[in-house]
């Protein structure tokens, strides 16, 4: 589903029925709902020079003492005008909304990042990065589309190693999953190190997306990490890294690495 911008509103518009912010629905698209503000952070995110006010906007169906929020809306207001954007996310519920603003870009302005926890088992997210320069709205990074654009195979070998493979950027890691230890280990290769039969695991889709500064320089990337997971989803033997870079008209893998996890010592 594509984004829902609503033309421009008026601050007074917005203060007459913030608190019965109307938000079209998949299910009802005239549906009202007791709108709350999720979240807010203020910065110049159209470069204009002013900073700008930028909501997460939400119900809370089972009341504060939830976490899980539906309906999720982000509102744009420019700092200059008072006016208002409002756009409908295409994953629009779930736990911990939150917003971030930063400069992923070389452009001097904020962009707008957005996390939200599934609540699934597998702790995965749903996240976007949009940018609002000259108040024209773009989407640089959803995590949907990360997800389906990087596929990985994993492959249990013999000798107590697993083989991460990285289709879309042809990089293979192996793993020593010793450290699982010999109750685990045992119960899936036989006393010389042999598979009692093959073993197939999978990567789970985006687990955390973090704005880091690696290089310092005011610009910030996008690290990604996803779990690698053995014969079934808690079985965790360790997380794909990547790093992405804006290479001025999308996220780019700039680098990547799969983390093991430590046994006692």
């Amino acid at each position: 589903m594509k984004n829902f911008i609503c033309p421009f509103v008026s601050i007074e518009e917005f203060e007459r029925y913030k608190n019965q912010f109307r938000v079209f629905t998949r299910d009802d698209d005239k549906k009202v709902f007791n709108a709350q503000i999720i979240d807010f952070k203020k910065g110049d995110v159209n470069g204009d020079g002013i900073k700008d006010n930028v909501f997460l906007m939400g119900n809370k169906p089972y009341g504060d003492e939830s976490p899980f929020v539906d309906n999720i809306t982000l509102i744009i207001q420019c700092g200059k005008t008072q006016r208002f954007t409002r756009v409908r996310l295409e994953n629009d519920a779930g736990y911990n909304p939150t917003l971030f603003l930063g400069n992923f870009t070389k452009d001097k302005v904020e962009e707008i990042l957005i996390t939200i926890d599934t609540g699934g088992s597998g702790g995965t997210i749903y996240s976007y990065v949009y940018s609002f320069l000259n108040s024209d709205l773009k989407k640089m990074f959803d995590s949907d589309r990360f997800n389906d654009e990087y596929e990985y195979s994993v492959m249990y070998r013999d000798n107590y190693r697993v083989d991460v493979i990285s289709k879309t950027l042809g990089y293979k890691y192996t793993l020593d999953i010793q450290y699982k230890g010999r109750e685990y280990l045992s119960e899936i290769y036989d006393k010389n190190g042999k598979l009692k039969e093959p073993i197939e695991g999978f990567v789970r889709p985006l687990g955390g997306l973090y704005p880091i500064d690696f290089e310092r320089d005011g610009i910030l990337e996008l690290y990604a990490a996803q779990g690698v997971s053995g014969r079934y989803g808690a079985d965790g033997l360790g997380f794909i890294e990547t790093v992405l870079k804006w290479d001025g008209k999308a996220f780019k893998v700039d680098r990547q690495y799969v983390a093991i996890f430590g046994e006692e010592y």
